[in-house]
């Protein structure tokens, strides 16, 4: 089965590469697709870098995972980018492959805006893993047919990590050193 991770990664940080280490070593997925969406319906485009400059950070971020691919599809279709058509290219040109949608449990919440969102749970398995302060309880009441993940709290953000780069703060915890030394060297986030 192949985890298709979906995000901004504006920037990926470690807790991205983390989740998805997960899901290798514990056998719920095979390989592991970063999705780089250039723009998500659901939040501002404006402090979005630009999509090549963040999947190059991701190839970076996961250069030594032979099984986590940087995936750049969604860069062709129409803006803004929804998961459902992006699920239907990817399964119309890898038809053997079995694809699963991976997400954490704050968009779990908000799902049912999702376009076409009763579609994809018909079609695809939906593995979520925890965020702190979205209630994992009221995920499986709501999405039965969701796959919970124990995994451990990721508590990172590139939200928080942007913030301190403006701030001047070494945020160098939260990312590959290749990534950070990238940061740096072209000025990001600033």
């Amino acid at each position: 089965m192949i985890a298709l991770y979906f995000g901004s990664f504006n920037p990926v940080h470690v807790g991205h590469v983390s989740l998805g280490r997960y899901l290798l070593d514990h056998h719920v997925a095979d390989e592991v697709w970063f999705v780089v969406s250039p723009c998500n319906p659901l939040k501002h485009r404006a402090d979005l870098l630009d999509e090549q400059e963040r999947l190059h950070m991701l190839r970076l971020a996961i250069r030594d995972y032979p099984c986590m691919k940087a995936s750049d599809v969604e860069f062709s279709l129409p803006v803004p980018s929804y998961t459902v058509d992006t699920l239907s290219v990817l399964s119309g040109r890898h038809p053997d492959a079995r694809f699963a949608l991976v997400i954490g449990s704050d968009n779990a919440l908000l799902f049912h805006r999702w376009k076409d969102s009763e579609r994809i749970l018909a079609h695809y398995p939906v593995l979520v893993y925890p965020r702190r302060g979205y209630d994992f309880a009221s995920v499986a009441e709501r999405f039965p047919q969701m796959h919970l993940l124990p995994t451990p709290y990721y508590d990172v953000s590139s939200t928080e990590i942007r913030e301190g780069i403006a701030r001047g703060e070494d945020v160098s915890r939260y990312l590959d050193p290749l990534v950070w030394q990238h940061i740096r060297e072209k000025g990001l986030y600033q």
